[in-house]
């Protein structure tokens, strides 16, 4: 976790993780590093997008996901249906970057705030 915090390419160098294209190292991490909350909330500080590695149940944090889509707004994409439709959770995204609208819950994309 410290080596993560320094630096979030720093796991490319364990035997049972890959660095995907964008920058993301969970694209092929074992299982238990998908579901360790703390790990994957490190990451989607550096990089939003690693919220698409997390299992459902990480999805639907609302902590992580926020922390996600502070950093991309478009991780919107990856958050649980819940949390889609959650007015600041939508709010930060869409401020973050305004074409993650595309991914809110209906009632929001209508929402004028």
């Amino acid at each position: 976790l410290e080596a993560v915090r320094q630096n979030g390419d720093a796991l490319r160098w364990a035997a049972d993780l890959r660095v995907d294209a964008g920058g993301c190292f969970l694209i092929e991490a074992a299982a238990p590093l998908k579901v360790d909350r703390e790990l994957l909330l490190e990451a989607v500080r550096q990089n939003g997008w690693a919220l698409r590695y997390a299992t459902d149940p990480l999805r639907a944090d609302r902590e992580l996901v926020l922390e996600a889509v502070r950093q991309n707004g478009l991780a919107l994409h990856y958050a649980a249906d819940s949390l889609k439709a959650d007015h600041e959770v939508v709010l930060e995204a869409v401020w973050e970057n305004g074409n993650a609208l595309e991914w809110a819950a209906d009632p929001l994309k209508a929402d004028c705030e």
